[in-house]
C-alpha cells in the first residue's frame, strides 16, 4: 500500500507566482489535497512560457497534483464559501500583501475562531510586521535589498554592475521554508490540538543562506574571501571544489603536480588564499590543453570534486536523475512534460509529482458538492451569480447530492 504522509490533509491554496505554489505543489507530492483558490482570470503563471497548445508548462510545473477552484472573492457571498471551505481544512496558504487576506475577511484572525486546528501560512517578501511589511514584493527586488545582488558581484573581478536576475531564489528558498515550516505546525497541532500561525518572510530567508557572508558583515576581514571560479579548458569549462586538505592533494597529484603541496604558495591554507590567482592559473594551463570531458574523467578518478558545466537539457537527460527517478512524466491537456519529484526520497512513503494539472476552475463542483455537501442547484447559483468561474465541460467529478 502506498503510504500518503500528507494523505487525508487538506489545503486551501491562495497563492500565485512561484513561491507558495512551489511551498503547495511540495504540499501534494506528499499526498495533501491542495485545492488552489483562483480568482476568475486564473493564477497568472497560466499565461507564462513555454506554452504549448494554450498550456504553460511553467503553471503545470507548480501547480500539478492540485485541484483548481476559480471564485472571485469580491463577489458577496464568495468569502462566506471560501470560510465554510476553511473550516473543514487543516492548512491555508496565501502570499498576498499584507493586510489583503484582512480585508477579504479570510485572515487568521478571522479564520481561527471557526477552526482552532488550522495552521495558516502567510508568504510574503518582509513578513507581517515592520517597516517594510506592506512593500509588494518579487524575488528580484529581495535579491537586492537583502544583499545577495552585491555579494555576487563581489566575486566577480572587473564587473562594476550587479548581475541580471533570471533565477528566483528567493522564492523558491521561501516556498521551501514554508514547507518546513507547515509540516512543523502540523507536527505541534499533534501534540497540542491548536493550529497556529506561520509568518515566512523570503527575504529573512534570503539572509540566512547567506552563512559567511553574514557574519563578515559584522565581523570584516581584510581581504574577501577566495572564491570558487571556472577552469578553462580546450572545449568548455569545468568546476573544481576542491575544499578540504585531501581534495587538494588528490588535485596536485591528479594533474600531475605533487610537487604543489611542498610549495609555500599552495602548500598551507595561508599560501593559498595569498597566492589564489596564481594557483588557479597553474590549473588553468593544466586543462587548456585537455578536453572538459577529459579533466573532468581524470579528476573525478582521482576523488576530485569537479564537474563539467552542463545545459539544464544535458543535466535532465543524464543517468543519474533516471537512476534516482528523479523527475516524473505528467501531462496537462497539451501533451507530456517532465517536471522534478521532490529532491528528498522517503524510504517508507512517497513523496511525487502527480499526474495532474488543473483546468482554471476544473474542481468547483467537486470540491463544493463533496465538501460542503452543495447540491447541483446551488453551485449553478454560484455559477448564474458569476462568483464561481470556469469552463465547465472541463471540470471533473460527479456532484454527490
Amino acid at each position: 500500500m502506498v503510504n500518503e504522509v500528507l494523505g487525508g490533509v487538506r489545503v486551501l491554496d491562495f497563492t500565485t507566482i512561484v513561491s507558495g505554489p512551489y511551498c503547495t505543489r511540495l504540499l501534494a507530492d506528499l499526498g495533501a489535497e491542495v485545492i488552489k483558490i483562483e480568482p476568475p482570470g486564473g493564477d497568472f503563471i497560466r499565461t507564462r512560457p513555454p506554452m504549448r497548445s494554450g498550456k504553460s508548462a511553467y503553471f503545470a510545473h507548480l501547480n500539478c497534483g492540485k485541484k483548481s477552484v476559480a471564485i472571485d472573492l469580491q463577489k458577496p457571498g464568495a468569502a462566506d464559501v471560501v470560510r465554510a471551505l476553511a473550516a473543514k481544512s487543516d492548512v491555508v496558504v496565501e502570499n498576498a500583501r499584507p493586510g489583503v487576506m484582512a480585508k477579504l475577511g479570510l485572515d487568521y484572525a478571522t479564520l481561527a475562531p471557526i477552526n482552532p486546528r488550522l495552521v495558516y501560512c502567510s508568504i510574503s517578501g518582509f513578513g507581517q510586521i515592520g517597516p517594510w511589511a506592506t512593500r509588494s514584493a518579487y524575488a528580484p527586488m529581495l535579491h537586492a535589498a537583502s544583499g545577495f545582488d552585491l555579494v555576487n558581484l563581489s566575486y566577480q573581478p572587473r564587473l562594476e554592475r550587479p548581475l541580471n536576475t533570471g533565477i528566483y531564489i528567493g522564492d523558491v528558498l521561501g516556498g521551501t521554508y514554508a514547507f518546513g515550516a507547515i509540516q512543523t505546525a502540523l507536527l505541534n497541532r499533534e501534540r497540542t490540538g491548536c493550529g497556529d500561525q506561520v509568518d515566512l518572510s523570503m527575504i529573512d530567508a534570503i539572509l540566512g543562506m547567506m552563512i559567511y557572508e553574514f557574519q563578515e558583515a559584522q565581523f570584516p576581514q581584510s581581504k574577501r574571501a577566495n572564491s570558487f571560479q571556472p577552469t578553462r579548458a580546450k572545449d568548455g569549462f569545468i568546476m573544481i571544489a576542491a575544499v578540504k586538505p585531501n581534495n587538494l592533494e588528490a588535485l596536485a597529484r591528479a594533474v600531475g603536480h605533487p610537487e604543489w603541496m611542498r610549495d609555500p604558495r599552495f602548500g598551507s591554507p595561508r599560501g593559498r588564499a595569498e597566492n589564489w590567482q596564481a594557483f588557479m592559473a597553474a590549473l588553468e594551463e593544466w586543462a587548456s590543453t585537455r578536453s572538459a570531458a577529459e579533466c573532468e574523467a581524470t579528476l573525478n578518478a582521482a576523488g576530485v570534486p569537479c564537474s563539467r558545466y552542463h545545459t539544464v537539457a544535458e543535466a535532465q537527460a543524464h543517468d543519474q536523475f533516471e537512476a534516482r527517478n528523479s523527475f516524473t512524466t505528467i501531462d496537462d491537456g497539451a501533451g507530456p512534460l517532465k517536471v522534478p519529484n521532490p529532491a528528498f526520497k522517503l524510504l517508507n512513503a512517497t513523496a511525487r509529482a502527480r499526474d495532474y494539472v488543473p483546468a482554471l476552475g476544473a474542481d468547483n463542483a467537486a470540491v463544493l458538492s463533496e465538501i460542503l455537501d452543495y447540491s447541483r442547484e446551488q453551485i449553478a447559483e454560484l455559477y448564474e451569480r458569476r462568483i464561481l468561474y470556469g469552463d465547465r465541460d472541463q471540470a471533473r467529478g460527479e456532484i454527490v447530492n
